[in-house]
């Protein structure tokens, strides 16, 4: 892969996890619980609980393959993990 293309996938790895973060922050906000109704609160906290938890995996895997780019974007080769 050409190093300016391996940088720019890179860049596109790291906003990717923004818009994961973004996407977290929406769901959240849309799950609470409010006085017109809503999910309970329980059900609130486990969809909270489980979407952090599928968000933060899927931030380190953009985060890692993002610093696998970069580097690459540099001039150096594929390297292990």
């Amino acid at each position: 892969m050409p190093p300016k293309i391996a940088r720019l996938a890179g860049l596109g790895a790291y906003a990717a996890s923004g818009g994961i973060v973004v996407f977290f922050l929406l769901v959240s906000w849309a799950s609470r619980h409010t006085a017109l109704g809503g999910m309970t609160e329980a059900m609130s906290w486990v969809t909270w609980i489980s979407l952090f938890v599928v968000a933060a995996l899927l931030i380190v895997v953009h985060i890692a393959i993002g610093k696998q780019l970069m580097y690459m974007g540099k001039g150096g080769g594929p390297r292990g993990v």
